[in-house]
């Protein structure tokens, strides 16, 4: 409780869970942001998160658009910044 009126009490939140598919198996699982990569690059494509399967362990990159990168970022995912060679 947080003693003032009107005021809501902390609420206690437990670790932020992803829910993600592995398109080789096609396996669906929840992923913690401790497994996610976010790569941020210059365009569309060179934008993307990336994990490893948990049931068959490939290695799976998948496109990042502004809203997913808003995710992840919020939720503490590491991210990796490209820079161009221009």
């Amino acid at each position: 409780m947080s003693g003032l009126p009107g005021v809501p009490a902390q609420v206690k939140r437990g670790p932020v869970l992803f829910t993600a598919a592995c398109p080789d198996c096609r396996a669906r699982f929840e992923l913690s942001a401790g497994a996610l990569r976010l790569a941020i690059g210059a365009s569309r494509r060179t934008t993307f998160y990336s994990f490893t399967c948990p049931e068959c362990e490939v290695a799976v990159r998948k496109p990042a658009g502004e809203r997913i990168v808003e995710l992840l970022t919020g939720a503490g995912v590491r991210t990796l910044r490209l820079h161009s060679t221009v």
